[in-house]
């Protein structure tokens, strides 16, 4: 299994990070993408972060599940790429994963992708879902789309991910090591 996870500058931190965390605890391969010609990328937080690799390098067309992380202008700037729409609705149509969280859900909204299916987001895009039933809860599993709220929510985002992806069986083999119950 191959995961997919975007950075743009402005990217949110945790919400980048703990999807990484989480599944390289559970020795599922996560790479991080930077949508630049060079692997740092600045996060929101002014956290210069090095990707594993850049979108020109990588071959993302074929993994399992693909991750937006949202973050300001990070999930704008991920927004604006078209290529990056393009890549999250054929993720979507194939059937596989596509996960976004806080800003990042518009992304959804701007490239048609999931339309009717429920979603949560952060309050800053909130309005603009309007193609969704917007659920306001902090996590939302909705088939192949899974969204979250915000950053205090990246764990349970990342947790559900991992589940949709592997298996409950997957979560539950991580969470001592976590000291999660």
């Amino acid at each position: 299994m191959k995961v997919y996870l975007l950075l743009a500058d402005g990217f949110e931190l945790i919400e980048a990070l703990t999807p990484v965390d989480v599944f390289r605890r559970a020795g599922i391969t996560i790479i991080t993408v930077a949508l630049g010609n060079h692997r740092t990328v600045m996060s929101s937080n002014l956290v210069e972060v090095q990707a594993d690799t850049t979108w020109a390098r990588a071959n993302i067309s074929h993994g399992d599940a693909l991750i937006l992380p949202g973050g300001y202008p990070g999930y704008d700037n991920l927004a604006k790429d078209n290529a990056v729409g393009e890549l999250a609705k054929i993720y979507y149509e194939s059937g596989r994963i596509v996960g976004a969280i806080c800003g990042a859900p518009i992304i959804l909204q701007i490239y048609g992708i999931g339309k009717g299916k429920h979603v949560t987001s952060h309050r800053c895009v909130k309005d603009q879902m309007v193609d969704f039933i917007h659920t306001g809860h902090d996590v939302e599993v909705d088939g192949n789309l899974i969204t979250a709220i915000g950053a205090g929510h990246a764990l349970d985002f990342s947790l559900a991910l991992l589940s949709a992806l592997c298996g409950q069986e997957a979560v539950d083999k991580i969470k001592p090591g976590m000291e999660l119950k």
